[in-house]
């Protein structure tokens, strides 16, 4: 009966146990609770801000707006550099797991060049990681279709737009205008924090030329833009959006019209031809032959046309009117003879006696004239006239080589002109100090007396030429010259004309002076006997110029006998002529320098003369009258002497002289 008996349940400590096990379990509810509270109150109300910018960065993106960079125009509206649009591929590093193992399978999609793969990779390892970088620019229609289709494939890339920069006149004004290419690793290093932040999101910079010098005004400033991404950084949607800041559209002193007139005339031959407006200094023509397309740089030139660019012999890169150095030959002798009216130690009715060459007293080697047998008695507007050597050998020698240097360096020679443009050179004016950093000889007479017909160790530039013709013809004002003409905020914005005073006062102390030399220049034109005689034939206005030739003979060869004829002189000499008009009121001054010409007046005249003739039409008026056919015949192109008939005529250059490099001594001739 004891087994079957049923235990007594002690309900009182049943309950009790019930009650302390809920008490617990209700404890931990609301400890668990008051953790949740706890940490709700930490993310939301203690970090609200930070996890609320951490959120949107994962769904809202910042992205930078390039500005549209300035147009480019001449003076008259005709647009030089144009905006274009295009599309480019991007990749954002960042979201890209394999950097290698991408690019190889995207190569198979969309063709990547070698070039096209370094500078990418150069900028990924500046750390742009999480910022588009330009993997292959200016795609083709096939190649986004193709890129579209296999989008899935490539998360972190994607096909952008964006605009690229045109010049519509192609080769006419590379040098002038320049080029923009890529941004590479080097243009990042150059630039500070600030710098670098006004480029985000742009792709190029200005190179060379204009769109180099006006970069700032160019470029403008970015804009940006908040986008909301999905889980893939695709773009849904737009949320704010800080708009750029386009550069400004410049106007340059240029006239297309001028610029294709000159390279016209030249007609392929290497050289320069540059035209100022002396009033202002503004350059309205600059040509440098031969040139190139800039188009080819702007999105990454290929190896093969680069390759076919620096090696060719004509070297189509080199801009002659800005870094060419030649000597400049008979055109210096209008100023030197101003600055030995200036001293004082000429007037303009001194004669001299040119009876074919010039000795100096006590020494044997003599300094031969242009003519056989001389110009006769000369005063200095005959000199001029006939570009007689022996006027210009004697002023040479009286001025001295300080004093020559000295005001020569004051009509811009020997120093940049200071145009806006980067890469000018210096050129070499001849001087002691200039002599004495490169040789330990002393400055010899010989060396001043070469220095007074612009040889020996003259090199100018054709720009510096065409400055100091500019001065002269603008009654000794100095003007640097420059290409900007005006500034514009925007097309529907009105043209800022921006301002160039004078860079000093005149350089010429009386106004006789100038009109003695300015005589002088009008008679090379216009007397009949000058060296550019047939050039004023139907032109409306009087022409006043003057011309050159660098001779490159050894001064033991004899330059004009039989074996000399003019295609052999055309390889070997450097033709010059300078030139303005109206002579007694200029309005435009013009330098041509050609490589390789038998005769300035004969080669570079014609030259001057076609674009003189395009500015009358510019100017509102009637086309002048073609040259005569045939031949120029001109005074400093001397005649082959008749057969048997010896000849005495040589060339005054010592032999070496043309170059920059120190010449051979003179034999015999003291210090």
């Amino acid at each position: 009966m004891s087994r079957r008996r049923a235990s007594i349940k002690e309900v009182r400590g049943e309950v009790a146990l019930f009650r302390r096990r809920a008490m617990a379990g209700f404890a931990l509810i609301l400890l668990g609770l008051a953790a949740v509270c706890a940490r709700y109150v930490y993310l939301q109300v203690l970090h609200h801000d930070e996890f609320v910018a951490r959120s949107d960065q994962n769904r809202v993106k910042p992205r930078a707006i390039p500005p549209a960079r300035g147009l480019i125009y001449d003076r008259n509206g005709v647009l030089l550099a144009d905006n274009v649009p295009a599309f480019r591929l991007e990749v954002i590093p960042e979201q890209v797991s394999d950097m290698d193992d991408m690019l190889g399978k995207l190569g198979t999609v969309v063709p990547l060049s070698d070039e096209d793969i370094a500078t990418f990779k150069k900028q990924v390892k500046q750390g742009r990681r999480f910022e588009g970088i330009p993997l292959k620019l200016k795609l083709t229609e096939d190649e986004i279709g193709r890129f579209a289709v296999n989008r899935w494939r490539f998360p972190g890339v994607d096909v952008v737009p964006y605009l690229t920069r045109r010049y519509p006149m192609g080769p006419l004004l590379a040098h002038v205008i320049g080029y923009v290419s890529r941004i590479d690793v080097d243009d990042l290093d150059r630039m500070d924090d600030d710098e670098e932040a006004s480029y985000k999101g742009t792709t190029h910079i200005g190179r060379i030329g204009i769109e180099r010098y006006y970069e700032k005004l160019l470029h403008g400033a970015p804009g940006y833009e908040l986008v909301e991404v999905n889980a893939d950084g695709r773009t849904q949607a737009v949320l704010d959006t800080t708009p750029p800041t386009p550069g400004k559209n410049i106007y340059l002193s240029i006239d297309v019209r001028l610029q294709k007139a000159a390279e016209e005339a030249m007609d392929g031959r290497s050289g320069a031809a540059i035209a100022i407006d002396p009033r202002n200094g503004q350059v309205l023509a600059f040509a440098s032959v031969p040139s190139f397309d800039p188009n080819l740089f702007v999105n990454g030139i290929s190896s093969a046309d680069y390759k076919a660019l620096t090696t060719a012999p004509d070297k189509p890169l080199y801009n002659r009117a800005l870094r060419g150095v030649y000597p400049p030959g008979s055109t210096v002798k209008p100023f030197l003879a101003l600055g030995g009216l200036t001293m004082g130690i000429r007037r303009p009715s001194d004669t001299v006696l040119s009876t074919g060459e010039f000795c100096i007293p006590g020494q044997s080697r003599c300094y031969r004239d242009d003519k056989r047998g001389g110009d006769g008695t000369v005063n200095m507007i005959q000199a001029i006239e006939l570009s007689t050597n022996t006027y210009f050998y004697r002023l040479a020698l009286d001025m001295g080589i300080d004093r020559l240097s000295d005001w020569m360096g004051k009509l811009g020679f020997g120093k940049k002109t200071g145009i806006d443009l980067v890469g000018e050179v210096e050129g070499v004016l001849p001087s002691r100090e200039w002599k004495a950093a490169r040789s330990k000889a002393g400055w010899f007479p010989g060396e001043t007396i070469i220095s007074g017909i612009g040889q020996g160790y003259w090199a100018v530039t054709p720009l510096q030429l065409a400055h100091a013709t500019a001065t002269f013809a603008g009654r000794g004002i100095p003007y640097t010259p420059h290409f900007l003409l005006d500034t514009q905020d925007g097309v529907d914005s009105p043209r800022v004309p921006q301002s160039f005073p004078p860079s000093g006062p005149s350089v010429i102390r009386k106004a006789a002076d100038w009109d003695a030399v300015n005589d002088g220049m009008k008679a090379v034109i216009n007397s009949g006997r000058g060296t550019g005689k047939r050039l004023p034939f139907g032109f409306p206005y009087i022409i006043a110029g003057k011309s050159g030739t660098a001779e490159r003979f050894s001064r033991k060869t004899d330059a004009y006998d039989t074996n000399k004829n003019t295609a052999y002189l055309a390889s070997r000499h450097r033709a010059l002529f300078i030139a303005y008009t109206p002579a007694d009121d200029p309005k435009i001054a013009v330098a041509v320098v050609l490589e390789a010409g038998a005769w300035g007046a004969q080669d570079s005249g014609p030259i001057a003369r076609k674009i003189l003739d395009q500015w009358v039409v510019d100017e509102g008026g009637q086309r002048p009258e073609n040259l005569p056919p045939g031949p120029i015949v001109t005074a400093d192109a001397i005649p082959e002497p008749a057969p048997g008939e010896a000849s005495s005529v040589q060339d005054a250059q010592p032999a070496g002289a043309a170059s920059t490099d120190l010449p051979p001594q003179d034999d015999g001739e003291d210090q």
